[in-house]
């Protein structure tokens, strides 16, 4: 895979296989890994983080394993996943604090340039997640739009 904004070629290579089974030492059942989950979710912490506390805290390696399905799926079922997915809730907060330094340095190219890429990263993401349904079909990227929806 290339990179989306430079003429840079990406990494290759084959990843070993992550095994899908529950390994013998976990002594957890999938309603408690659920219920762990889901009281993380509640308690604000997002889904990519959900996952490292349940690794790291609670000797959980993969929800997958345990329960057959992935964190985020568990967590849309049980009605506590975010209504903006994470990945795009980070590049809105990214871009909320480029357009704070832009305002304070008007004359910075670079990142103006990368506040465009960026922007065009966010609607491009945008309609992946509107062909899916996992975003309003009247949701649009707008700067002002961003900001109160960091805030």
């Amino acid at each position: 895979m290339s990179r989306i904004h430079s003429g840079r070629k990406g990494r290759a290579g084959s990843h070993r296989p992550y095994p899908l089974t529950k390994p013998e030492w976990v002594t957890a059942t999938p309603d408690e890994v659920v219920e762990q989950a889901v009281q993380l979710a509640k308690g604000g912490v997002p889904a990519a983080l959900v996952g490292l506390q349940l690794r790291d805290q609670h000797g959980i390696p993969s929800t997958r394993a345990v329960t057959g399905k992935r964190l985020s799926v568990l967590l849309r079922e049980q009605g506590v996943s975010p209504e903006i997915p994470d990945d795009l809730q980070a590049l809105l907060k990214r871009v909320v604090h480029l357009q704070q330094h832009l305002e304070s340095h008007p004359k910075d190219l670079a990142n103006r340039r990368g506040l465009n890429l960026m922007e065009a990263r966010i609607r491009r993401l945008a309609r992946y997640y509107r062909q899916r349904q996992r975003i309003p079909e009247t949701w649009r990227y707008s700067a002002v739009g961003a900001a109160l929806q960091v805030e």
